[in-house]
């Protein structure tokens, strides 16, 4: 049976990220120091090929896509967005910690959302409705290979639900302009809705 190849990709770093602070539905672009990381990762580092590639539409994974794969229109997917953090957007733990729901909000409590923004179970669904609309789509089409250009929290939820081996979201972490290979196995994902995770990307010389 035909196996299908799926890069995850997290965008390159924006000034929000160097500062720590959250950053959801904020388009922010990429950081001079965010670019440079990434170029100076693809002159030493390999990124797999991908026939097709996905990307959120803000600004730091649309630009992230099109310096990775210069070649390739990115196909913009709204549902790849990462979290609405609403009033919580921009800020960081420390301006946040006084908040009367940034601690229930920050342990996962069910049902807690920072004002104006997703509770963690509406993003699950945006984003697993989002994953397995691709998934289908790469199936019947029969494109081979794909990359994902996205966010941090997307792709370790993703991995944290789907991926093999087991493992919780803060395992999956993984530093900008970086991500995983999975292999797509048909046969696994209609019995058990998973997928093999095969390697970290981009590779580096010598690894």
């Amino acid at each position: 049976m035909k196996t299908y190849d799926i890069h995850l990709i997290r965008n390159a770093s924006t000034a929000a990220n160097e500062e720590g602070r959250y950053l959801g539905h904020t388009d922010e672009p990429l950081s001079r120091r965010g670019r440079q990381e990434l170029t100076d990762l693809l002159v030493r580092a390999a990124y797999p090929r991908a026939d097709v590639v996905f990307t959120s539409p803000l600004q730091r994974c649309t630009q992230t896509a099109k310096i990775i794969y210069p070649e390739n229109k990115p196909l913009v997917l709204n549902d790849l967005i990462e979290i609405n953090f609403g009033e919580f957007d921009g800020k960081s733990a420390d301006e946040l910690k006084d908040h009367p729901l940034f601690a229930d909000w920050l342990s996962g409590k069910p049902g807690i959302a920072p004002p104006f923004g997703e509770s963690n179970e509406e993003f699950a669904r945006r984003i697993c409705q989002a994953f397995e609309r691709i998934i289908e789509g790469i199936i019947k089409s029969g494109t081979s290979s794909c990359a994902l250009v996205t966010h941090s929290g997307i792709i370790t939820a993703w991995l944290a639900l789907y991926g093999l081996p087991e493992a919780n979201m803060n395992d999956w972490v993984c530093p900008p302009g970086h991500g995983y290979s999975l292999l797509l196995m048909p046969s696994l994902w209609m019995k058990a809705k998973k997928i093999e995770v095969t390697e970290r990307i981009p590779a580096l010389e010598g690894e």
